[in-house]
């Protein structure tokens, strides 16, 4: 049976209350179905239904301010929210915050795979992802805020199997899901050419389809019965039941379209600019000169400045940067795109990326940290009230072989000076970022040094490591003093290594550093 082709508006109208949606896409617009959301919003806002709905997003959706979530944080249209990353939808977060909304936060891994789980008919996912962090229904279970504990929800389990500890993620049951592509022929088939991922679209097609739900894709175009290519159609059409279609979506928040994100064409690498010589690169630096030939993944925020420094070092195409949206190759997009990738070489589902991620087979990951503590834990999920969300933060740093931790020493209104290889301090941060205990366990040192994983914790002035005893300082940058500029704005004694040494002076200077260097 062939699809329905209807407005935006009329496309939503199949949304009755009490419903569990699921909205595919990832921040700054990636595979976002904008006009639905926008359609869903004015909708409520007319008529005040549908009301109390369950609303999945496996990754971060908006765009920092107005877009994306941040449209559907209104008072009785969501019941629960169920959410891999939260921080590209401000407004939703401070509806969280403000217990407008039973918030809980899984994964972005466990959701990406738990929608292949539930096509499959199965009863849930086993893992061991989510140990001995907030999402252990030992510390938190994933809850964000008062109003979800006190509901009778619960979205993991701790079991035992074989005397081994993994984590149960039960499945739930979409009716309606919201799905993004570039163009459906007649018959639905839709296909991804000008997407810059494929995130886990089908899977989440196929899940919505086998519950009985609806599946509603938005697309820029149509074009006639069987003449796509079918090595490009991504959703067969007898999974999609609505298409809705707007021509002048966006590829993502940041322009209409972009060939060097989709893989059109390959754009110049000259064309991503080096960064100015600040905290930031600094730190992305000295977290590149971890980095050996394999397989890389760089975190959003201070981490993504290591994709500027490859690119001006001119090492990029001796690593293989790999991002949990699938996307294999090319020089990680920073910002507000995040997500999406220049000159990407493979796309891949990210259920299957997930996969790869959990069984170890990242060689090195550089993520950011908001808060440590002297045990070496790691939050970047929630600072206070503020809710930011894991995204595949858990499965990345939980896995890789190698964890590379990337952030200032103290946060807010830092201001330092860069001189011919030597660090000054002129305007320290008004909060502590390395504190006694961190406000959320995000990234669990037990758990790390348990699976003997090597772990770094590089800010701008020092760099630290894992040990069994904790964190402990291994190197300094020239220029600082290690009692008044670090160890004086500590809350916990650190362990100092018996061999300190002083970061390598080319980090601080104007010119490439020659990394990597044949």
């Amino acid at each position: 049976m062939a699809p329905e082709f209807l407005s935006p508006e009329d496309a939503v109208k199949i949304i009755k209350d009490d419903d569990l949606l699921v909205i595919e896409g990832a921040g700054g617009g990636l595979l976002e179905a904008g006009a639905l959301i926008a359609a869903l919003a004015q909708r409520y806002k007319a008529t005040q239904t549908p009301k109390n709905l369950t609303l999945v997003h496996v990754s971060g959706i908006g765009d920092n301010h107005e877009l994306g979530l941040n449209q559907l944080a209104l008072p009785g249209l969501l019941k629960r929210a169920i959410g891999g990353h939260w921080g590209m939808a401000p407004k939703m977060c401070a509806f969280a915050a403000n217990e407008e909304v039973e918030a809980f936060n899984l994964p972005q891994g466990v959701l990406s795979q738990l929608m292949r789980e539930i096509a499959g008919g199965r009863l849930g996912l086993v893992t061991h992802v989510g140990l001995r962090t907030f999402i252990d229904p030992r510390v938190e279970g994933g809850k964000l805020n008062q109003k979800a504990k006190e509901s009778e929800v619960n979205l993991v389990e701790l079991i035992n199997i074989n005397g081994q500890e993994r984590l149960f993620y039960p499945v739930f049951s979409p009716n309606v899901a919201f799905i993004k592509g570039s163009t459906a022929d007649e018959k639905g088939n839709i296909s991804f050419e000008k997407e810059p991922a494929y995130l886990e679209a089908l899977s989440v097609a196929q899940a919505t389809k086998n519950k009985g739900g609806k599946v509603i894709v938005q697309v820029q175009r149509v074009a006639q019965a069987k003449s796509i290519d079918p090595h490009y159609v991504k959703i067969p059409g007898n999974l999609v039941d609505i298409i809705v279609v707007d021509p002048g979506q966006w590829q993502t928040v940041d322009g209409q379209y972009n060939p060097g994100l989709s893989g059109e064409i390959r754009i110049p690498i000259s064309s991503i600019p080096p960064l100015e010589l600040s905290e930031r690169k600094i730190i992305a630096r000295r977290a590149a000169m971890e980095v050996t030939p394999g397989l890389i993944n760089i975190g959003m925020g201070m981490p993504d400045g290591i994709a500027n420094v490859a690119a001006e070092e001119g090492f990029y195409d001796r690593i293989t940067f790999c991002i949990e949206q699938g996307i294999y190759g090319g020089v990680p997009a920073g910002g507000v795109i995040f997500g999406t990738t220049y000159n990407p070489e493979v796309f891949i589902d990210a259920p299957y990326q997930f996969d790869f991620f959990d069984g170890g087979g990242l060689d090195i990951a550089c993520l950011g940290m908001a808060q440590v503590d002297h045990k070496g834990n790691v939050n970047v999920s929630k600072i206070g009230k503020r809710i930011i969300g894991t995204g595949g933060f858990v499965n990345i740093s939980q896995n890789a072989k190698k964890v590379v931790f990337c952030g200032t020493f103290m946060g807010g209104g830092l201001k330092v000076n860069v001189n011919d290889g030597s660090l000054q301090i002129i305007n320290e941060g008004k909060y502590q970022k390395f504190v006694n205990d961190v406000d959320q366990i995000t990234f669990s040192g037990e758990y790390a040094v348990f699976s003997g994983q090597q772990v770094l914790y590089v800010t701008e002035r020092a760099v630290f490591q894992l040990t069994a005893q904790g964190v402990e300082l291994i190197e300094i940058a020239p220029g600082i003093d290690m009692h008044r500029d670090i160890l004086d704005k500590l809350t916990f004694n650190p362990q100092i290594s018996s061999n300190l040494k002083t970061m390598d002076k080319c980090i601080f200077k104007e010119e490439p550093m020659g990394l990597h260097a044949d």
